[in-house]
This record gives C-alpha cells, sequence and structure tokens, in this order.
C-alpha cells in the first residue's frame, strides 16, 4: 500500500499564478523558455530553465545554472512571489483540454517507496539526465516540480474529489495562452485530508506516467540528504516528493509517432513488397490508425494503413504486443536498419499534440522519407508493462495536458 500525505506548498497569489505558471521544463528548450518568459519576471522557466538568466550559449551543466536557479527560488520566497501556507494541505488540480478533463490530487509520496517499486516505472532514465536533476533538486532544496503518477481508479477517491470541487470554489482558475484550462483547490479540512491519505493507503500501487527523471532524481536527492544529516527521520521532507496523482481512467495517452530519413537504400516499391512479409498494406481510408496493431504510414505523398499480420508477434507478452514494439521488431530495425531508435540518427519522434500535419509536412519537404502515425498506447498496456516489471520501447506514450510548474513548490526541510 502506498504512502501520499499533505504538505506545505509554497504557492503564488492569484493574482501572480497564470504570469509564474510554466510548462515542465523538459518540453521546451533554452530558446524557447526564454521567449516564455520575456517580459514575464515572475515566470517559473527562471527556476526551472534558469540558463535563460545567463550568458548566450552557457553550458546548461555549468556550476553557475544551478546556483542560478537556486537563486531564483530563493528570490521568489524572498519577495512573497511564493509563500508556504501555514499548514499542511492536500490540493485538487484539474485541467481541461478541449472536452476532456482530468483531476487529481497534489501531494508528496514517498522516495523509500519510489526505491521498493511500490511506485512503477515503465521507461529506463538517462544518467546524464538524472545526474541534472538531481543537482538541481539538491542545490534548490525543492521539488520545483511534480511527477506525473496515476493509479487504478478507486471510487471513493473519485467521489471524494467530485464532492469537493462541486461544493467549494478553486484557489486558481485560469486559462493558460495554449488553451488548456487549470483549477487548483486547496483542502484546509483537517480531517478530509487524513482521510485522503487514509484511503490511499488502500491503493496498492501508484504508476510513473510522465516524470521518470524527476521521480529517480526526487530518490537520489533523499539519499544525498540524509547522508549529510546528523539527526536524519523518516519524517523529514526529504523522504518525499511532489507528485500530482490522477486516477487511470481520466488519462488520455497520445500518439508517438516516428519519423525516418531515408528508406535504407531501397525504392519504394521494395520497400512496400518487404513491408508485406510482415504486414498488410492497402491505401489508408484515413492517416490516423483506427485501432491496436494498425499504423499509418505517409511515404511519397500517399498514405497506407499496415496491419499486423497474425503470428507476427507475441499477443500475450505486454512488450512486443505494443504497437510500437512491432513496428520496431518487424520494420525498423530488419528493414530500415534503425536497430537502437534511442541513438540513431535517422529516427525522429513528433507527439500527436502537433498532430498529422507535421509528418506530412516534414516527409513532402524531403526532410524525411517516411512517417509512421502510431495508435496510442493505453494506460491498461502501461500498466501491464509497468507490473511485468519490464521497460517499454523509447517513445511510447504521449501525457497531454501537461502539468504546469510553479503553481505548488515542494522544499525538503
Amino acid at each position: 500500500m502506498v504512502t501520499v500525505r499533505p504538505f506545505k506548498a509554497y504557492r503564488p497569489p492569484r493574482t501572480l499564478v497564470e504570469e509564474i505558471a510554466a510548462l515542465p521544463y523538459d518540453v521546451v528548450n533554452t530558446e524557447e523558455a526564454a521567449a516564455f518568459a520575456k517580459g514575464k519576471p515572475w515566470s517559473f522557466f527562471h527556476v526551472t530553465r534558469p540558463e535563460i538568466d545567463l550568458p548566450r550559449g552557457i553550458d546548461s551543466h555549468d556550476d553557475r545554472v544551478y546556483a542560478q536557479g537556486r537563486s531564483a527560488l530563493d528570490r521568489f520566497i524572498r519577495e512573497g512571489i511564493l509563500a508556504q501556507d501555514k499548514e499542511p494541505y492536500f490540493y485538487i488540480y484539474a485541467q481541461k483540454m478541449g472536452d476532456h478533463i482530468q483531476t487529481g490530487i497534489v501531494g508528496c509520496v514517498s522516495a523509500d517507496e519510489y526505491n521498493a517499486d511500490l511506485i512503477k516505472k515503465h521507461e529506463l532514465t538517462r544518467k546524464d539526465k538524472e545526474d541534472d536533476r538531481t543537482r538541481h533538486v539538491v542545490t534548490q532544496n525543492a521539488n520545483a516540480e511534480p511527477v506525473f503518477l496515476t493509479y487504478r481508479a478507486q471510487k471513493e477517491i473519485d467521489a471524494l474529489v467530485f464532492d469537493y470541487t462541486a461544493k467549494y470554489q478553486p484557489e486558481y482558475d485560469f486559462v493558460a495562452d495554449d488553451g488548456i484550462r487549470h483549477t487548483l483547490w486547496v483542502i484546509r479540512d483537517g480531517a478530509l485530508n487524513a482521510k485522503i491519505s487514509g484511503l490511499f493507503r488502500q491503493v496498492p500501487l501508484l504508476y510513473v506516467a510522465d516524470g521518470h527523471h524527476r521521480s529517480a532524481s526526487a530518490a537520489r536527492a533523499k539519499a544525498e540528504k540524509i547522508k549529510h544529516d546528523p539527526t536524519p527521520s523518516p519524517d523529514k521532507e526529504y523522504n518525499y516528493f511532489l507528485a500530482v496523482i490522477f486516477p487511470h481512467d481520466q488519462l488520455r495517452i497520445m500518439d508517438y509517432n516516428r519519423l525516418v530519413k531515408d528508406l535504407n537504400g531501397l525504392s519504394k516499391d521494395q520497400f512496400l513488397a518487404k513491408i508485406g512479409e510482415k504486414f498488410s498494406v492497402s491505401p489508408a481510408a484515413t492517416p490516423k490508425p483506427r485501432e491496436l496493431h494498425h499504423i499509418g504510414m505517409y511515404v511519397s505523398g500517399v498514405w497506407y494503413e499496415l496491419v499486423a499480420k497474425p503470428g507476427t508477434f507475441d499477443a500475450h507478452d505486454p512488450i512486443h504486443s505494443l504497437d510500437v514494439a512491432i513496428l520496431q521488431n518487424n520494420l525498423l530495425a530488419p528493414i530500415l536498419g534503425i536497430t537502437d531508435p534511442r541513438t540513431d540518427k535517422r529516427i525522429d519522434f513528433v507527439g500527436g499534440i502537433r498532430g498529422i500535419k507535421e509528418l506530412e509536412k516534414r516527409v513532402n519537404s524531403g526532410e524525411m522519407a517516411v512517417a509512421f502515425a502510431m495508435y496510442p498506447t493505453t494506460l491498461d498496456q502501461l500498466m501491464a508493462v509497468a507490473d511485468a516489471g519490464k521497460i517499454m520501447p523509447p517513445k511510447s506514450t504521449w501525457f497531454e495536458p501537461k502539468l504546469r510548474s510553479g503553481m505548488f513548490v515542494h522544499l525538503l526541510d
């Protein structure tokens, strides 16, 4: 069973929350973060992308970058842009993107339970990215950005959240510049907070949906903090890290599509013939695949539908039955020669939020030779992989909407 506990968040005033709230650090590059933060002294990118306030071209791993992030966070707190709640609370965070709404609990989860695999993972992390995030957490002494977690939905938690949001006015309610609505409630009722903690103790497992590097770095930061603490205690804040926890049936995974620069020396006819050995190939009625094991392919200005033939994959294996694995094992590797999609420079990935038009544009421009539109991985597939202790192929899931950073911060002391 899992531990989820309230905390004393550092939060902005209502009048500034819209300016402060920023996209996660890892969905923008330095130039994009600088553009978002331009003319906004309180944009949270000053904390999460601190290189934007240093000389152009500075290495993002330079000592000055980490120090600048700490300085920005200290300034936000010193000047009252972030103020700490007086008591530990849970918070309810709702996001609305078009017709899609997802509502989760903001709280802190256990680093020890992450290490014990009660918080399940489905992706590999890179050591360089872990090192970078750990250093940010330790230097800032804070979880500045939350991890995006999910769990198998529980009716009692769902009912509590629904009742609370129906009865009480939110603390924050704004529409960001990308059209996504963000709403936050503060639960100031101590008995209700205790009840929420108790309900989560009946939840057997949590799953990392988005934020594998943030969760890994939070666990490593706890190890660093306890190593230098002469009076360690399991109640200290560094034992826990910041998360937003959504029921699985409210989440939406979008397609994560592939582009390849060339046909590995094959003509189009040779390429289609080789594909036909493992897939049924026909002109596509629509670019987007309609169901699992159907893949859209765009080459030479034409969309095709690829349907994996029976017996070409293990339908009972949680990894090999994934469409991204079927494509990799039966086409990308044997036909196009892409054996390691993590490192091969001939392949690129496009999140579904950018749409089919992006795939067509990059192939039509000649930059890429072929595009593959994937059917989205499901939450059930993700949890089956995590439950089996396995790792998904790279770029298997793309979650939208993204959490906004800066609406709540967890300090480790």
